[in-house]
C-alpha cells in the first residue's frame, strides 16, 4: 500500500485526538470528569495492550529480542520520567498553569506508537491495517481528551490545548509514515523489538501516567467502572471487527 494511502487513514486517528482537545477545550471538564476521562483512557490503552501488541509479540517467539526492546523502553520511560520530574507540587504558586511534563511525552510516546502500528498494520495487509485505524482511533480520542483535560487542570489556555493536541495529532501522522516506509520490510526479529519498546512505553503511559493522574480526585466505584468500561469496549470492537 502506498505511503499517501497510509496516511490518508491515519488521518481519522489523527483528527480524532484533535477533536477531544477541542471539545475538552470549550468544554472544560472539572477534577472528576478528567479523572473518569483517564481511567477510561487507561482501560482503552490496556485493551490495546492485550488485544492487538501482546498477541503478536507472544506468537512471534523471539525471548531474546523480546527482552531487548521491552528492556529499552523501559529505560527510555524511566529516563524521560527522571528528566520531567522537576515540576512543583500541586498547590503550591510555582504549580499555577504548568501541566504533567512526564503525562504529556508519555501521551506523545503512544500517540507517535499508535501511528506506527498503523503504519506496521498496512504493511501487513490493507485489510489488517484499516481494522488497526478504526480500533486505534476510539483510543486517541479518549487520549486526546486526557491531554486536554490534564492542560486544563493545570490553567493553560484554550489556545494552548488545541495546538497541544494538534502536535499530537501531527506525531501520529508522523509515526504512520515512518511505520510504512521504516518498518514495512525490516526482519520480524526488528519488528519483534519495535512492537516490545511499544508494550513497555504503553504499560508505563497507563500504571505511571495516566492512573496517577487520575486518583487525584477522589476514587469512586464508578470512577474505578471507567477502566473496565474503556477495556471492554475495545475489546468489543475488536471481535466484531
Amino acid at each position: 500500500m502506498s505511503l499517501l494511502n497510509v496516511l490518508t487513514y491515519a488521518v481519522f486517528p489523527a483528527v480524532a485526538v484533535m477533536v477531544g482537545g477541542v471539545f475538552s477545550a470549550i468544554w472544560p471538564p472539572g477534577a472528576t470528569a478528567r479523572s473518569a476521562v483517564q481511567h477510561f483512557a487507561a482501560g482503552v490503552v490496556f485493551a490495546a495492550l492485550a488485544t492487538e501488541l501482546l498477541p503478536d509479540v507472544m506468537h512471534r517467539r523471539l525471548p531474546l529480542y523480546t527482552i531487548g526492546g521491552f528492556a529499552l523502553g523501559v529505560i527510555v520511560m524511566l529516563v524521560l520520567k527522571a528528566l520531567t520530574d522537576h515540576e512543583p507540587k500541586e498547590g503550591s504558586p510555582e504549580a499555577h498553569g504548568i501541566v504533567s511534563v512526564g503525562l504529556l511525552v508519555a501521551l506523545g510516546v503512544d500517540i507517535a506508537l499508535d501511528g506506527l502500528l498503523i503504519g506496521v498494520g498496512f504493511a501487513a495487509g490493507e485489510k489488517q491495517g484499516a481494522l488497526l485505524t478504526i480500533a486505534l482511533t476510539l483510543e486517541v480520542l479518549f487520549l486526546g481528551v486526557s491531554a486536554a483535560a490534564a492542560l486544563t487542570g493545570a490553567g493553560a489556555s484554550k489556545l494552548r490545548i488545541i495546538s497541544t493536541t494538534a502536535g499530537l495529532g501531527c506525531l501520529l501522522q508522523l509515526g504512520a509514515g515512518l511505520g510504512a516506509v521504516v518498518l514495512s520490510g525490516v526482519s520480524s526479529a526488528m519488528l519483534d523489538v519495535v512492537l516490545s519498546f511499544g508494550i513497555a512505553a504503553l504499560l508505563y503511559l497507563v500504571v505511571e501516567e495516566l492512573m496517577v493522574e487520575a486518583h487525584e480526585a477522589p476514587e469512586t466505584p464508578w470512577l474505578s467502572a471507567t477502566f473496565f468500561i474503556g477495556f471492554l469496549l475495545l475489546m468489543v470492537i475488536e471481535m466484531l471487527i
